[in-house]
C-alpha cells in the first residue's frame, strides 16, 4: 500500500475530467493537480516546446512526492508517446493508450474516429496505438483547434449555436466515414460531449480519454499494490500557473460544482527550476 498522492497534470483545466473520475473510482486517494493555464493551449505549439513544457510539468508534479503521474493532456500524451518520466522510477501513463484500448474493445464495425488538437492529430500517435492493438481497424483523425477555446470561454451548452456550427464543420468528415466509435482525444472535449453526440448520433460511442486514463491508473496501482489503505476520503490539491481565482471559477464547468480543495499559484520560473534540478 502507498498513501502518497496521485499526480495529474494538463495544459489547462481539461485534465479535471480525469481527476473527477479518479475521485469516483478511488475516493480515499489524495490527488495533486497541476494545470499550466498560463501557457494554454499546448496543441498549437511545436513538438519541441510541448516536450519541454511536459518535462517541466512532470518535474514539478514529481516534487510533490506523488506515487504516480497521469499526463491528462491529449497533446502531451500524443507527442510523448508511451514514454516514461525522466528517470523511470514513478509509474506513469498518458491518456493515449487507455483510450486506444477502450476504443478497440468497443468498436463493432472497425471504424474509429479521433478528434484532438493539431499536435495530437499531426503526431499520428493514436493511429499507431490503435493499429498496434487491432491492425484490422481503420482510423480517421480530425484536428479541432477551436474546441478548447470554446470550452475555456464557456460556449458549452447543448443548444449553443456557435458550438453546434463548429462541431458540424469538424465532425462532418468523420461522420461521413461511418465510424461507430469516437475518441475525444483532448480532455477538454467531454465538456461539449452533448454537442458532439447530438451531431454524431446515438449509434456512435464516445470515449473520454481522461476517464479512461483514470481507470487505467486505478488498475495499474491495484496490480502493483500501491492503492491507499486510507479509510477516510482523500483530498484534492490544485496548482495553476495563472490566476487562482480564474482557475476556481472555470473549474466548475469540469467538476460540475465548486472545487473542493486548496488552489496555489506556481510561477513559470518555479517550473523551469524544477526541471533543471
Amino acid at each position: 500500500m502507498n498513501n502518497n498522492a496521485i499526480g495529474v497534470f494538463d495544459s489547462g483545466l481539461g485534465g479535471l475530467t480525469c481527476l473527477k473520475e479518479l475521485n469516483k473510482l478511488i475516493p480515499n486517494e489524495n490527488v495533486i493537480y497541476f494545470g499550466d493555464t498560463a501557457r494554454l493551449p499546448y496543441g498549437t505549439r511545436s513538438r519541441e516546446t510541448i516536450l519541454e513544457y511536459a518535462r517541466q510539468d512532470i518535474a514539478f508534479v514529481k516534487k510533490q512526492n506523488v506515487k504516480m503521474i497521469i499526463a491528462a493532456c491529449g497533446t502531451v500524451s500524443s507527442v510523448l508517446g508511451r514514454g516514461k518520466t525522466s528517470d523511470g522510477d514513478t509509474p506513469f501513463t498518458g491518456v493515449l493508450l487507455p483510450a486506444a484500448q477502450a476504443a478497440c474493445g468497443i468498436t463493432r464495425n472497425g471504424k474509429i474516429g479521433i478528434i484532438g488538437t493539431e499536435a495530437t492529430i499531426k503526431s499520428g500517435s493514436y493511429g499507431k496505438a490503435i493499429r498496434g492493438i487491432r491492425p484490422d481497424v481503420s482510423v480517421i483523425g480530425v484536428a479541432c483547434p477551436l474546441f478548447v477555446p470554446l470550452v475555456e470561454s464557456g460556449f458549452t451548452a447543448r443548444d449553443n449555436k456557435v458550438a453546434q456550427l463548429v462541431a458540424e464543420q469538424y465532425l462532418a468528415p468523420i461522420k461521413k466515414e461511418g465510424v461507430d466509435t469516437l475518441i475525444l482525444g483532448c480532455t477538454h472535449y467531454p465538456i461539449i460531449r452533448d454537442v458532439i453526440s447530438d451531431f454524431m448520433g446515438d449509434s456512435v460511442t464516445l470515449i473520454s480519454s481522461g476517464e479512461e486514463a483514470a481507470k487505467y491508473a486505478y488498475n495499474m496501482l491495484m496490480s502493483r499494490e500501491m492503492l491507499s489503505d486510507r479509510e477516510e476520503n482523500g483530498t484534492n490539491t490544485y496548482y495553476t500557473s495563472d490566476s487562482v481565482e480564474l482557475f476556481g471559477e472555470n473549474a466548475r464547468a469540469f467538476m460540475g460544482s465548486s472545487i473542493n480543495g486548496d488552489v496555489f499559484k506556481v510561477g513559470i520560473d518555479e517550473l523551469i527550476s524544477a526541471a533543471n534540478q
